[in-house]
């Protein structure tokens, strides 16, 4: 164990896949140039050469056609989306080719394809820069969809989609880059599936996904003071998506908060919170909640995009309302202000 940063932690991650298999290679716009995708690629193409780290041209749909195509030739492609927003160019690729193949083929043709999507705001970028649309990937059969909080599970979740023989999009959010954890050195696989519970609690359960967590878990930090113990569960993969931890935490606090790193209707926050209330209707106290994006495109004057956005100070409220408390005093509280780590888009 060593402390590593979400970002090296992922470029670890395909380091050592690409010594263990020569069939891995890297490839999407920007991947040998310029920052190498936030660094995250960072050393890739001047150790394995520009044949498997390669640039590509600016057509989303060729290109995911072009690493499905090597799947079923035999590699391990891993396609780099720099922004997430524009993998919705690839639809047609991803809902009517890649996630059916394997169905179509009776089981006999795999296709061992990972594609890895930033998503996260920064420097005002407004509603073409800013989605994560993970409920949309999630909703597709054949389609796995993880989305790692902690560095330790991006580097064992990475591993593990590019050493699975089906299609796997790894959603990372770019202000969890700078964000260390204790990780191991050895390559290792975190299974794709099971959630996590990141902090222990007994009076209410938040299920977040992705940066929620980090909220989450400040929300928290800042509750216990007032005596309320918060636990946070991070379901870590969405699809197929596994609600045990869920589920067996709010049978404990018997009040559950969802906080969904994206819009609330429809969302994958809509997702828990109906498993939730299927499988604890006798025990909850209260009804399940959803916090996340309002049903709005994302606003980019900084006033705005900071309502837009719902944060720890979102979280204590709901969890307040939802336990029948009086206001906490945040006035002395200092919270994240990561867009003045953000150095730009590449």
């Amino acid at each position: 164990m060593r402390s590593l940063s979400y970002c090296d932690a992922l470029r670890e991650a395909q380091t050592q896949e690409m010594d263990r298999d020569p069939a891995v290679f890297v490839y999407g716009i920007g991947c040998p140039t310029r920052d190498k995708v936030f660094g995250s690629l960072a050393g890739l193409v001047e150790r394995f050469g520009p044949e498997r780290c390669m640039d590509t041209p600016i057509s989303e749909e060729a290109m995911t056609g072009f690493g499905f195509g090597a799947a079923l030739g035999g590699l391990r492609p891993i396609h780099v989306h720099i922004r997430i927003d524009f993998l919705i160019l690839a639809m047609n690729q991803l809902v009517n080719m890649i996630s059916t193949y394997a169905y179509s083929t009776g089981g006999r043709e795999r296709v061992p394809l990972t594609i890895r999507a930033v998503v996260g705001r920064g420097w005002g970028q407004g509603w073409q820069h800013s989605k994560s649309l993970h409920s949309m990937f999630a909703h597709i059969p054949g389609l796995k969809v993880v989305a790692p909080t902690r560095a330790r599970d991006a580097k064992g979740l990475l591993t593990a989609a590019i050493r699975d023989d089906n299609p796997v999009l790894v959603i990372e959010h770019r202000w969890l880059y700078w964000a260390e954890d204790d990780v191991p050195e050895d390559p290792y696989t975190t299974p794709i599936g099971p959630g996590v519970v990141l902090r222990s609690g007994s009076d209410l359960t938040i299920v977040a996904t992705s940066w929620m967590n980090v909220e989450a878990l400040r929300a928290a930090e800042i509750l216990q003071r007032v005596g309320v113990s918060v636990e946070v569960v991070d379901p870590r993969t969405l699809a197929p998506f596994d609600d045990t931890v869920a589920v067996e935490s709010v049978w404990k606090t018997k009040h559950c908060l969802v906080a969904d790193n994206d819009w609330t209707d429809c969302g994958f926050g809509a997702e828990v919170a109906a498993r939730v209330s299927e499988k604890c209707f006798g025990i909850l106290q209260s009804p399940v909640r959803r916090i996340g994006w309002a049903p709005t495109p994302c606003p980019t004057v900084r006033v705005l995009e900071n309502e837009f956005y719902p944060n720890a100070v979102t979280l204590i409220r709901a969890v307040e309302r939802a336990l029948d408390l009086p206001p906490t005093d945040l006035s002395q509280d200092d919270f994240y202000s990561h867009e003045r780590r953000f150095k730009g888009p590449f």
